[in-house]
């Protein structure tokens, strides 16, 4: 199995997007996850460093190949589809990951305290808090990779990996911050 990198919450910062993807290129991931909140700011959030919606539809459009999935975030619109070259306004998703099934979604309608049905052993991905999880509850684990523009919680900006050995939690200068062990 490849790496795979879990990016959430870019709100338009191209440095946060960069700083992601070469982190993530570094590790060797080799397919995206992408868990919402691409292109706008939001009304509630500051202008991120380095805004540039459209240098980011850029950037990850260049990366369509690698980008297996991508939800739809409550900042994310229909307008922001014609920029972007892949499909990004499904509200979730399932992957099949071996014997799991991985539920994917942005968190602003399915959240961690709003599971869908899962069975013990699968894994639930959000994003929309822009705070870092990686714990399990009831035999669910719970991801929440953070924000790359805009963390919270007193957090650095971070982005996630999955790999053979579980879920890790990573910040932009390639420290773990947290971990989950799926095996």
């Amino acid at each position: 199995m490849s790496k795979l990198a879990i990016i959430s919450d870019i709100h338009g910062s191209l440095a946060g997007l960069d700083r992601a993807l070469e982190q993530a290129d570094r590790e060797g991931a080799k397919r995206i996850l992408l868990l919402g909140d691409l292109l706008y700011h939001g009304p509630r959030n500051p202008l991120p460093e380095g805004y540039d919606p459209q240098e980011v539809a850029n950037r990850l459009n260049a990366r369509k190949a690698q980008i297996d999935l991508a939800v739809r975030g409550n900042c994310d619109a229909e307008v922001d589809q014609m920029l972007i070259e892949f499909p990004i306004m499904g509200e979730y998703a399932i992957l099949l990951h071996g014997d799991r099934k991985l539920f994917i979604t942005h968190g602003h309608h399915h959240h961690m305290d709003n599971l869908p049905e899962l069975r013990p052993g699968d894994v639930f991905m959000q994003g929309h808090t822009h705070i870092p999880v990686a714990e399990t509850r009831a035999g669910i684990h719970l991801f929440n990779p953070g924000s790359v523009a805009l963390p919270k919680g007193g957090y650095a900006p971070s982005y996630g990996i999955l790999d053979e050995q579980g879920l890790v939690v990573k910040g932009l200068d390639g420290t773990d911050i947290l971990r989950l062990d799926l095996n």
